[in-house]
C-alpha cells in the first residue's frame, strides 16, 4: 500500500510540474491566413512562358471536351507587363474538338487587360469548326515539349544580325501547324510583317526550321 501511495504522489507531481511548464509557456501566435495572403498578393505579376499558360487553360478546357486538341497559341500583351525573354503577360490558346467540330478559344491573362480580359482564364464562346486544313492542323500536347523562352533562344540567334540594326523592336509568337511541317512550328516575328524578321523554331525538337 505505502508502495502505491508513493507511485500516486510521484504521478501527481509530474502531472502538477508539466501543466505548471505549460501554463509558464507563452503562447504561440497562430497564423494570420489574412496576412499570408497579403503577402502573397503583393508579388507584382510577371509574364509566363507558353506552356504555363497552355496548361492553365488546358485544365478548363477538359471540362468542355475530353477529346481536346490544340489548335495554336498565340502571344498578347497585358498593360504594365514587359513580355521578355520568350515570356509574355497572355497567351491565347485555341482548342478544338473532333467530335464536336467546334473551336473554342482560352486566354490566360497574369492581370487585367481592360474590360474584356480578367486575370487568369478567360474563355470565349464556342464556335464551328470545320475540321484540319493544309494550312492549320491541330496538334497533340506531347508535340508541344518546347516552351516559348527556349524557342525565343533559338530563334534569337538566327535574328540577331536583323536585330543589331533594329534594337528594341517587338517579339510576337505563334504556334501552329501545317502539312508542310509535320509537327507544331513556333513562329517568332520581330516587328511587322513589313518590316521585320521572323524565325521557325520546331515546337518538338527546338531547332530552327528551314
Amino acid at each position: 500500500m505505502k508502495t502505491n501511495k508513493k507511485v500516486l504522489l510521484a504521478a501527481t507531481v509530474t502531472v502538477a510540474t508539466l501543466a505548471l511548464f505549460a501554463c509558464s509557456q507563452a503562447p504561440t501566435p497562430a497564423a494570420n491566413p489574412a496576412t499570408e495572403t497579403k503577402k502573397e498578393a503583393a508579388k507584382p505579376p510577371e509574364a509566363v512562358t507558353a506552356q504555363t499558360a497552355f496548361y492553365e487553360s488546358y485544365k478548363l478546357a477538359r471540362s468542355w471536351a475530353t477529346d481536346l486538341l490544340a489548335l495554336s497559341v498565340t502571344s498578347g500583351e497585358v498593360p504594365n507587363i514587359k513580355n521578355e525573354d520568350g515570356k509574355c503577360g497572355q497567351w491565347t490558346t485555341v482548342f478544338v474538338s473532333p467530335s464536336l467540330k467546334q473551336a473554342r478559344s482560352f486566354t490566360y491573362a497574369v492581370a487585367s487587360s481592360g474590360t474584356d480580359i480578367s486575370k487568369g482564364v478567360n474563355v470565349g464562346n464556342a464556335l464551328p469548326w470545320g475540321g484540319e486544313t493544309r494550312d492549320s492542323m491541330p496538334f497533340t500536347n506531347g508535340q508541344f515539349s518546347v516552351d516559348s523562352d527556349a524557342a525565343y533562344k533559338t530563334g534569337l540567334q538566327k535574328a540577331s544580325d536583323w536585330l543589331k540594326a533594329h534594337p528594341g523592336e517587338k517579339v510576337s509568337f505563334r504556334l501552329g501547324n501545317a502539312t508542310r511541317f509535320g509537327a507544331p512550328v513556333w513562329y517568332i516575328m520581330w516587328g511587322s510583317t513589313q518590316n521585320g524578321y521572323a524565325a521557325l523554331v520546331s515546337a518538338t525538337t527546338g531547332l530552327i526550321v528551314q
